[in-house]
Protein backbone atom coordinates (compact mmCIF):
# COMPACT_ATOMS: atom_id res chain seq x y z
CA UNK A 1 0.00 0.00 0.00
CA UNK A 2 1.27 3.18 -0.55
CA UNK A 3 1.33 5.85 1.19
CA UNK A 4 -0.98 7.98 -0.99
CA UNK A 5 -3.99 5.13 -1.69
CA UNK A 6 -6.97 4.08 0.13
CA UNK A 7 -6.19 0.94 2.42
CA UNK A 8 -7.97 -2.01 1.24
CA UNK A 9 -10.50 -3.23 3.23
CA UNK A 10 -9.59 -6.93 3.54
CA UNK A 11 -6.44 -5.38 4.86
CA UNK A 12 -7.79 -3.45 7.67
CA UNK A 13 -10.84 -6.06 8.93
CA UNK A 14 -8.08 -8.68 10.05
CA UNK A 15 -5.85 -5.13 11.60
CA UNK A 16 -9.20 -4.68 13.81
CA UNK A 17 -9.75 -8.29 14.52
CA UNK A 18 -6.34 -8.72 15.79
CA UNK A 19 -7.06 -5.64 17.97
CA UNK A 20 -10.37 -6.85 19.81
CA UNK A 21 -9.11 -9.83 20.32
CA UNK A 22 -6.69 -8.04 22.22
CA UNK A 23 -8.49 -5.75 23.91
CA UNK A 24 -10.70 -9.14 24.90
CA UNK A 25 -7.60 -10.87 26.03
CA UNK A 26 -6.06 -7.63 27.77
CA UNK A 27 -9.30 -7.58 29.82
CA UNK A 28 -9.11 -11.20 30.75
CA UNK A 29 -5.60 -10.71 31.80
CA UNK A 30 -6.22 -7.61 33.84
CA UNK A 31 -8.32 -10.11 36.13
CA UNK A 32 -6.12 -9.84 38.96
CA UNK A 33 -6.82 -10.14 42.93
CA UNK A 34 -10.68 -8.88 43.42
CA UNK A 35 -9.32 -7.40 46.82
CA UNK A 36 -7.34 -5.39 45.32
CA UNK A 37 -9.47 -4.20 42.31
CA UNK A 38 -11.91 -3.08 45.35
CA UNK A 39 -9.19 -1.30 47.29
CA UNK A 40 -8.52 0.98 44.12
CA UNK A 41 -12.56 1.28 43.55
CA UNK A 42 -12.79 2.34 47.17
CA UNK A 43 -9.33 5.17 46.73
CA UNK A 44 -11.15 6.38 43.82
CA UNK A 45 -14.62 6.90 45.39
CA UNK A 46 -12.75 8.55 48.74
CA UNK A 47 -10.94 11.18 46.28
CA UNK A 48 -13.76 12.16 44.28
CA UNK A 49 -15.88 12.67 47.36
CA UNK A 50 -13.41 14.77 48.83
CA UNK A 51 -13.53 17.18 45.89
CA UNK A 52 -17.68 16.42 45.56
CA UNK A 53 -16.50 15.45 42.12
CA UNK A 54 -18.50 11.99 42.80
CA UNK A 55 -21.25 12.61 39.92
CA UNK A 56 -21.74 8.96 39.43
CA UNK A 57 -23.54 8.84 42.52
CA UNK A 58 -26.42 10.98 41.67
CA UNK A 59 -26.91 9.84 38.63
CA UNK A 60 -27.13 5.94 39.46
CA UNK A 61 -30.02 7.40 41.79
CA UNK A 62 -31.88 8.80 38.87
CA UNK A 63 -31.42 5.95 36.43
CA UNK A 64 -32.28 3.39 39.30
CA UNK A 65 -35.24 5.75 39.88
CA UNK A 66 -36.74 5.86 36.23
CA UNK A 67 -37.28 2.97 34.40
CA UNK A 68 -37.74 5.06 31.43
CA UNK A 69 -34.23 6.09 31.75
CA UNK A 70 -32.32 3.29 32.76
CA UNK A 71 -33.14 0.83 30.47
CA UNK A 72 -32.29 2.84 27.48
CA UNK A 73 -29.41 3.86 29.49
CA UNK A 74 -28.52 -0.22 29.52
CA UNK A 75 -29.04 -0.86 26.09
CA UNK A 76 -26.91 2.31 25.30
CA UNK A 77 -24.02 0.85 27.13
CA UNK A 78 -24.44 -3.15 26.06
CA UNK A 79 -24.41 -2.11 22.37
CA UNK A 80 -23.13 1.38 21.10
CA UNK A 81 -20.02 0.85 22.14
CA UNK A 82 -19.73 -2.02 20.17
CA UNK A 83 -21.39 -0.73 16.49
CA UNK A 84 -20.47 3.09 16.99
CA UNK A 85 -17.03 2.82 16.66
CA UNK A 86 -16.75 0.27 13.91
CA UNK A 87 -19.10 2.34 11.79
CA UNK A 88 -17.44 5.45 12.42
CA UNK A 89 -14.26 3.91 11.20
CA UNK A 90 -16.06 2.42 8.22
CA UNK A 91 -17.57 5.71 7.37
CA UNK A 92 -13.85 7.21 7.49
CA UNK A 93 -12.54 4.39 5.08
CA UNK A 94 -14.80 5.25 2.94
CA UNK A 95 -15.03 9.03 2.99
CA UNK A 96 -11.38 10.54 4.24
CA UNK A 97 -8.45 10.86 2.88
CA UNK A 98 -6.00 7.86 2.80
CA UNK A 99 -3.53 9.93 5.55
CA UNK A 100 -6.29 10.95 7.63
CA UNK A 101 -7.67 7.48 8.25
CA UNK A 102 -4.84 5.71 8.94
CA UNK A 103 -4.10 8.48 11.00
CA UNK A 104 -7.27 8.04 12.58
CA UNK A 105 -7.31 4.19 12.94
CA UNK A 106 -3.58 4.18 14.15
CA UNK A 107 -4.88 6.83 16.68
CA UNK A 108 -7.60 4.40 18.31
CA UNK A 109 -5.45 1.29 18.26
CA UNK A 110 -2.95 3.21 20.58
CA UNK A 111 -5.61 4.54 22.70
CA UNK A 112 -7.13 0.86 22.84
CA UNK A 113 -3.81 0.14 23.94
CA UNK A 114 -3.29 2.72 26.57
CA UNK A 115 -6.86 0.96 28.09
CA UNK A 116 -5.63 -1.87 28.18
CA UNK A 117 -2.45 -1.35 29.81
CA UNK A 118 -4.56 0.60 32.54
CA UNK A 119 -7.01 -2.75 33.19
CA UNK A 120 -3.65 -4.65 33.50
CA UNK A 121 -2.12 -2.34 36.06
CA UNK A 122 -4.92 -0.63 37.63
CA UNK A 123 -7.74 -3.65 38.38
CA UNK A 124 -10.55 -1.22 39.47
CA UNK A 125 -13.77 -2.61 40.68
CA UNK A 126 -16.48 -0.44 39.22
CA UNK A 127 -19.03 1.09 41.80
CA UNK A 128 -22.04 -1.30 40.77
CA UNK A 129 -20.04 -4.22 42.26
CA UNK A 130 -19.09 -2.16 45.54
CA UNK A 131 -21.02 -2.87 48.73
CA UNK A 132 -24.28 -2.01 49.24
CA UNK A 133 -23.20 0.22 51.81
CA UNK A 134 -21.63 2.28 49.08
CA UNK A 135 -25.25 3.81 47.78
CA UNK A 136 -24.77 2.22 44.31
CA UNK A 137 -27.19 -0.24 42.36
CA UNK A 138 -26.52 -2.55 39.23
CA UNK A 139 -29.16 -1.33 36.73
CA UNK A 140 -27.27 -3.94 34.25
CA UNK A 141 -28.76 -6.61 36.80
CA UNK A 142 -32.31 -4.25 37.70
CA UNK A 143 -33.30 -4.31 34.40
CA UNK A 144 -31.66 -7.56 32.91
CA UNK A 145 -34.78 -9.06 32.04
CA UNK A 146 -35.83 -6.09 29.32
CA UNK A 147 -32.47 -6.92 27.22
CA UNK A 148 -30.25 -9.61 26.10
CA UNK A 149 -27.45 -9.14 29.38
CA UNK A 150 -26.85 -11.34 32.31
CA UNK A 151 -26.45 -9.74 35.74
CA UNK A 152 -22.94 -10.09 35.54
CA UNK A 153 -21.63 -7.47 33.38
CA UNK A 154 -22.94 -6.31 30.08
CA UNK A 155 -22.30 -9.77 27.97
CA UNK A 156 -25.04 -11.85 27.06
CA UNK A 157 -26.53 -13.86 28.81
CA UNK A 158 -24.20 -16.92 30.19
CA UNK A 159 -21.29 -15.29 28.70
CA UNK A 160 -20.39 -12.94 31.57
CA UNK A 161 -17.56 -14.90 32.50
CA UNK A 162 -15.75 -14.00 29.31
CA UNK A 163 -15.29 -10.42 30.52
CA UNK A 164 -13.46 -8.83 32.98
CA UNK A 165 -15.69 -6.79 35.41
CA UNK A 166 -12.81 -5.33 36.89
CA UNK A 167 -11.14 -3.39 33.95
CA UNK A 168 -12.87 0.04 34.74
CA UNK A 169 -9.37 2.34 34.82
CA UNK A 170 -9.90 3.82 32.32
CA UNK A 171 -13.49 3.64 30.71
CA UNK A 172 -12.71 2.80 27.09
CA UNK A 173 -16.55 3.35 26.64
CA UNK A 174 -15.62 7.34 27.07
CA UNK A 175 -12.66 6.88 25.34
CA UNK A 176 -13.95 5.93 22.09
CA UNK A 177 -17.10 7.70 22.16
CA UNK A 178 -15.04 10.93 22.25
CA UNK A 179 -12.72 9.55 19.36
CA UNK A 180 -16.24 9.04 17.41
CA UNK A 181 -16.77 12.48 18.37
CA UNK A 182 -13.78 13.91 16.80
CA UNK A 183 -13.70 12.30 13.94
CA UNK A 184 -17.21 12.73 13.36
CA UNK A 185 -16.49 16.71 13.79
CA UNK A 186 -13.27 16.57 12.04
CA UNK A 187 -14.40 14.71 8.84
CA UNK A 188 -18.25 15.31 8.80
CA UNK A 189 -19.51 18.50 6.71
CA UNK A 190 -23.37 18.17 7.46
CA UNK A 191 -24.95 20.26 11.12
CA UNK A 192 -26.01 16.74 11.77
CA UNK A 193 -22.49 15.43 12.09
CA UNK A 194 -21.53 18.17 14.06
CA UNK A 195 -25.01 17.80 16.53
CA UNK A 196 -23.53 13.67 16.96
CA UNK A 197 -20.24 14.71 17.34
CA UNK A 198 -20.88 16.73 20.45
CA UNK A 199 -23.79 14.58 21.80
CA UNK A 200 -22.49 10.99 21.52
CA UNK A 201 -19.38 11.27 24.15
CA UNK A 202 -21.57 13.29 26.38
CA UNK A 203 -24.21 10.58 26.01
CA UNK A 204 -21.71 7.55 26.85
CA UNK A 205 -20.52 9.95 29.61
CA UNK A 206 -23.77 10.04 31.48
CA UNK A 207 -24.84 6.31 30.66
CA UNK A 208 -21.99 4.86 32.37
CA UNK A 209 -21.74 6.39 35.39
CA UNK A 210 -25.75 6.89 35.68
CA UNK A 211 -25.87 2.40 35.19
CA UNK A 212 -22.81 2.60 37.69
CA UNK A 213 -20.03 0.72 35.75
CA UNK A 214 -17.59 3.67 36.18
CA UNK A 215 -16.33 6.77 38.24
CA UNK A 216 -16.25 10.07 37.02
CA UNK A 217 -12.55 9.38 37.21
CA UNK A 218 -12.21 6.38 34.98
CA UNK A 219 -14.15 8.80 32.47
CA UNK A 220 -11.77 11.44 32.58
CA UNK A 221 -8.93 8.71 31.95
CA UNK A 222 -10.71 7.73 29.22
CA UNK A 223 -10.83 11.06 27.50
CA UNK A 224 -6.79 11.55 29.04
CA UNK A 225 -6.27 8.21 27.11
CA UNK A 226 -7.51 9.74 23.74
CA UNK A 227 -5.31 12.76 24.25
CA UNK A 228 -2.20 10.41 24.69
CA UNK A 229 -3.43 8.61 21.77
CA UNK A 230 -3.48 11.69 19.49
CA UNK A 231 0.27 12.99 20.93
CA UNK A 232 1.71 9.35 19.82
CA UNK A 233 -0.06 9.02 16.87
CA UNK A 234 2.23 10.55 13.93
CA UNK A 235 5.54 9.03 15.51
CA UNK A 236 4.09 5.30 15.64
CA UNK A 237 3.20 6.15 11.89
CA UNK A 238 6.61 7.22 11.30
CA UNK A 239 7.72 3.93 13.08
CA UNK A 240 5.34 1.78 10.87
CA UNK A 241 6.51 3.21 7.67
CA UNK A 242 10.22 2.61 8.48
CA UNK A 243 9.99 -0.60 9.66
CA UNK A 244 7.60 -1.44 6.61
CA UNK A 245 10.41 -0.72 4.07
CA UNK A 246 12.53 -2.12 6.40
CA UNK A 247 11.14 -5.60 5.91
CA UNK A 248 10.60 -5.16 1.92
CA UNK A 249 13.63 -5.94 0.76
CA UNK A 250 12.61 -7.98 -1.80
CA UNK A 251 10.47 -5.78 -3.55
CA UNK A 252 13.02 -2.70 -3.49
CA UNK A 253 15.47 -4.81 -4.98
CA UNK A 254 12.94 -4.93 -7.38
CA UNK A 255 12.02 -1.95 -7.52
CA UNK A 256 15.95 -1.10 -8.40
CA UNK A 257 16.32 -3.16 -10.57
CA UNK A 258 13.12 -2.40 -12.93
CA UNK A 259 14.57 1.22 -12.49
CA UNK A 260 17.85 0.02 -13.55
CA UNK A 261 16.67 -1.39 -16.89
CA UNK A 262 14.65 1.10 -17.34
CA UNK A 263 17.77 3.54 -17.00
CA UNK A 264 19.69 1.85 -19.47
CA UNK A 265 16.86 1.45 -21.98
CA UNK A 266 16.80 5.16 -21.95
CA UNK A 267 20.54 5.34 -22.42
CA UNK A 268 20.08 3.37 -25.62
CA UNK A 269 17.43 5.12 -26.77
CA UNK A 270 19.53 8.33 -25.75
CA UNK A 271 22.71 7.25 -27.92
CA UNK A 272 20.64 5.64 -31.03
CA UNK A 273 19.21 9.26 -31.05
CA UNK A 274 22.46 10.38 -31.15
CA UNK A 275 23.85 8.77 -33.60
CA UNK A 276 21.11 9.27 -36.01
CA UNK A 277 20.67 12.81 -35.12
CA UNK A 278 25.10 13.10 -35.89
CA UNK A 279 24.25 10.85 -39.38
CA UNK A 280 21.56 12.90 -40.09
CA UNK A 281 23.75 15.95 -39.59
CA UNK A 282 21.69 18.55 -41.54
CA UNK A 283 18.58 18.36 -38.50
CA UNK A 284 20.59 17.38 -35.59
CA UNK A 285 23.99 18.75 -35.76
CA UNK A 286 23.63 22.50 -37.03
CA UNK A 287 20.38 23.65 -38.30
CA UNK A 288 21.71 27.34 -38.91
CA UNK A 289 24.94 26.36 -40.51
CA UNK A 290 22.82 23.95 -42.95
CA UNK A 291 20.47 26.09 -43.98
CA UNK A 292 23.43 28.49 -44.71
CA UNK A 293 25.24 25.57 -46.88
CA UNK A 294 22.02 25.00 -48.49
CA UNK A 295 21.42 28.31 -49.04
CA UNK A 296 24.64 28.45 -50.76
CA UNK A 297 23.89 25.48 -52.80
CA UNK A 298 20.34 26.92 -54.04
CA UNK A 299 22.23 30.52 -54.91
CA UNK A 300 24.57 28.31 -56.76
CA UNK A 301 22.14 26.97 -58.56
CA UNK A 302 20.17 29.62 -59.43
CA UNK A 303 23.49 31.63 -60.65
CA UNK A 304 24.32 29.08 -62.89
CA UNK A 305 21.00 28.83 -64.65
CA UNK A 306 20.90 32.87 -64.78
CA UNK A 307 24.50 31.97 -66.40
CA UNK A 308 23.28 29.73 -68.80
CA UNK A 309 20.45 32.11 -70.04
CA UNK A 310 23.28 34.83 -69.97
CA UNK A 311 25.49 33.25 -72.24
CA UNK A 312 23.70 32.66 -75.11
CA UNK A 313 22.60 36.80 -74.95
CA UNK A 314 26.41 37.64 -74.73
CA UNK A 315 26.92 35.36 -77.29
CA UNK A 316 24.48 36.98 -79.76
CA UNK A 317 25.71 40.38 -78.61
CA UNK A 318 29.46 39.43 -79.14
CA UNK A 319 28.19 38.37 -82.43
CA UNK A 320 26.13 41.35 -83.54
CA UNK A 321 29.50 43.36 -82.23
CA UNK A 322 31.87 41.27 -84.73
CA UNK A 323 29.28 42.00 -87.55
CA UNK A 324 29.19 45.74 -86.59
CA UNK A 325 32.99 45.53 -86.42
CA UNK A 326 33.43 43.93 -89.17
CA UNK A 327 31.31 46.24 -91.03
CA UNK A 328 33.01 49.62 -90.09
CA UNK A 329 36.44 47.92 -90.63
CA UNK A 330 35.92 47.08 -93.98
CA UNK A 331 34.00 50.61 -94.62
CA UNK A 332 37.17 52.57 -93.33
CA UNK A 333 39.40 50.16 -95.38
CA UNK A 334 37.79 50.68 -98.53
CA UNK A 335 37.73 54.45 -97.45
CA UNK A 336 41.79 54.57 -96.80
CA UNK A 337 41.54 52.78 -100.15
CA UNK A 338 39.76 54.87 -102.20
CA UNK A 339 41.94 57.51 -100.72
CA UNK A 340 44.75 56.39 -101.58
CA UNK A 341 43.44 55.49 -104.85
CA UNK A 342 42.65 59.29 -105.32
CA UNK A 343 46.66 60.39 -104.01
CA UNK A 344 47.75 58.40 -106.17
CA UNK A 345 46.00 59.74 -108.60
CA UNK A 346 46.38 62.75 -107.97
CA UNK A 347 50.17 62.54 -107.56
CA UNK A 348 50.59 61.22 -110.95
CA UNK A 349 49.00 63.82 -112.35
CA UNK A 350 51.35 66.73 -110.37
CA UNK A 351 54.01 64.51 -111.94
CA UNK A 352 52.95 64.86 -115.49
CA UNK A 353 52.42 68.67 -114.88
CA UNK A 354 55.61 69.04 -113.72
CA UNK A 355 57.29 66.36 -116.22
CA UNK A 356 55.11 69.12 -119.14
CA UNK A 357 57.03 71.97 -118.45
CA UNK A 358 59.67 70.20 -118.15
CA UNK A 359 59.92 68.79 -121.57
Amino acid sequence: MTLGSRPRWWTELPLIAVVYLAYAGGRLLGQGDVSTAVEHGLAILRFERRFNIDFESPLNDVFTSHAWIGIPADFVYASLHYAATPAVLVWLWKRGRSADYRFARTWLLITTMIGLIGFVVVPTCPPRLLEASQGFVDTMAQYSSYGWWGGEASAPRGMGGLTNQYAAMPSLHVGWALWCGIALWWQGRSVWSKIAAVVYPLVIALVVMGTANHYFLDAAAGAAAVGVGALLTRPALRLADTVRERFRPARAATATGAAARTADTSTDVSTDVSTEAGAAGITAGNPVGNAGAAANVSDKCETSARERERIPRQQGRGADRQRTDGGDGLGRQAGAGAGRARGTGAGGSGSDSAAAPAR
